[in-house]
């Protein structure tokens, strides 16, 4: 019978553990009217939305590190930091409450990065005529970086 830590602990790691023992009951066909299979699918999907918000955050990062890096325009920059503090935060906090998100977030990266080329590609090209290939193919930035508050790479324009 689980206690109860894991829930206090890693949150998203508890959402899979539940979602798999419903399952469990259901092909052991448990007499209940509860719709275990049903009830295992959303309480996964609630796990996944803190792994999906993660993304997010390293997305929004990865966008703003690249727009500051390679935009040659100097009135957003400061938006696109304060972008890049409030995000890091975001993706710190969902890693330090859950252990299991923080072992899986490397495999996260790659999405993250092709979300977040993406935006600040189509971004680039449209505000400032950066074109979308000069951008580099694979992620320049660590994870270790892309979460570092003090990491900010410099830009390609010698923008401060």
């Amino acid at each position: 019978m689980p206690d109860g830590r894991l829930y206090d602990t890693d949150w998203y790691a508890w959402t899979q553990e539940q979602a798999s023992a419903l399952r469990r009951m259901a092909e052991t066909r448990v007499n209940s009217e509860l719709d275990l299979e049903h009830l295992a699918e959303e309480v996964e999907s609630l796990g996944r939305s803190e792994e999906s918000a993660l993304v997010s955050a390293l997305t929004r990062v990865i966008e703003h590190l690249l727009k500051l890096e390679h935009s040659p325009a100097p009135a957003p920059r400061n938006k696109w930091i304060l972008s890049v503090v409030e995000q890091r935060s975001r993706a710190t906090l969902a890693l330090e409450e859950s252990g299991t998100l923080a072992r899986k977030a490397p495999d996260l990266l790659p999405k993250a990065w092709r979300e977040g080329r993406k935006l600040a590609a189509k971004a680039l090209e449209l505000f400032d005529g950066v074109a979308s290939d000069s951008l580099p193919t694979d992620c320049p930035y660590t994870l270790d970086q892309i979460l570092d508050d003090d990491f900010y790479p410099a830009n390609r324009h010698g923008l401060a």
